[in-house]
């Protein structure tokens, strides 16, 4: 068996990713002992009664007391209110990260609060579902997934290195960059996606001619996708939107004018220009799904799609 990554482990917030690393850091003795902070007195409970750490608390600075490795797992607006109130109760020597899909702000955010003695190192699992909370883990969920760190030019080089440690334990792959750069990266593949995702099923409600039992009833495989992602924590994705929005905003603009020459191609009957975009777009497809980031249903061979 193999050592644990850091010996005191605290995980604050017990969500979908929160309970998927606590799973996954149970399976693979990540933490000689880990504790749990969490708000909801029965989400506390099922983590006891899953047997997925060895202290649960309300109180995250009754959490932290003595871990080395405090990761947090609460909604990226929330992140500098969490350090602050746990930032008189960190060891000495303590590493911070999280798991927020943002990084520029929330790193300013939570560097506010950090005390001189402990070490900060922002990290993104990219990976997750739609679900929430601890039942919803999943201790195969960062395998073959990445997991972005983007720790500050002059941070502790061994605590950059026990938090890639920490991921590589989980099963990820780690890739370090700049916040700015992982906030822009971010916003294309993921959070304009699902902004995109939130705004079509939103327009699908407000048809007048289109009843919402039809739209229902006959979603087929794209509108059926785009609903699963609108399912999203509502908080969380608010959040994401409000502390990424230069980034996101950014993207937006640049959909917008791609978006608005494919409606010019749809209006003009320009099937070449349509194909071109199609043929593109698929080959793009078919490199997620060869590079293994589309899911373990999806594999390499060509797959047949609802229209």
């Amino acid at each position: 068996m193999a050592d644990p990554v850091v010996e005191r482990l605290c995980i604050i917030g017990a969500g979908h990713i929160g309970s998927s690393i606590l799973r996954a850091a149970r399976e693979h003795t990540i933490a000689g002992h880990i504790s749990v902070a969490d708000q909801s007195a029965d989400v506390r409970a099922r983590i006891i009664e899953l047997g997925l750490a060895d202290a649960a608390h309300a109180n995250a600075a009754d959490a932290v007391a003595g871990c080395d490795l405090v990761v947090l797992c609460v909604p990226v607006g929330a992140m500098g209110a969490v350090t602050e109130l746990i930032a008189g109760h960190l060891k000495h020597g303590a590493i911070l990260s999280d798991a927020g899909s943002v990084k520029a702000s929330v790193a300013m955010a939570m560097s506010a609060y950090l005390p001189q003695h402990a070490h900060l190192v922002p990290a993104h699992p990219v990976a997750g579902l739609e679900h929430s909370g601890p039942d919803s883990g999943v201790a195969s969920l960062f395998i073959n997934r990445w997991c972005i760190l983007t720790p500050a030019p002059d941070a502790d080089a061994e605590a950059v290195s026990t938090v890639s440690d920490f991921w590589r334990a989980l099963g990820a792959n780690v890739e370090i960059m700049t916040p700015e750069h992982h906030d822009l990266v971010l916003a294309i593949t993921s959070h304009v996606p699902h902004l995109i995702a939130y705004n079509i099923v939103g327009t699908a409600s407000d048809l007048e001619k289109v009843t919402a039992k039809e739209v229902i009833k006959f979603s087929a495989g794209g509108f059926r996708d785009f609903t699963r992602i609108a399912s999203s924590d509502p908080v969380m994705w608010r959040d994401i939107f409000l502390n990424n929005k230069e980034a996101v905003l950014e993207m937006l603009g640049r959909f917008t004018e791609d978006l608005s020459a494919l409606q010019k191609a749809i209006r003009w009957s320009d099937g070449d220009a349509l194909f071109d975009l199609f043929t593109r777009t698929r080959a793009i497809r078919r490199g997620v799904i060869d590079a293994g980031q589309a899911g373990p249903e999806e594999k390499p061979e060509t797959k047949a799609v609802d229209s």
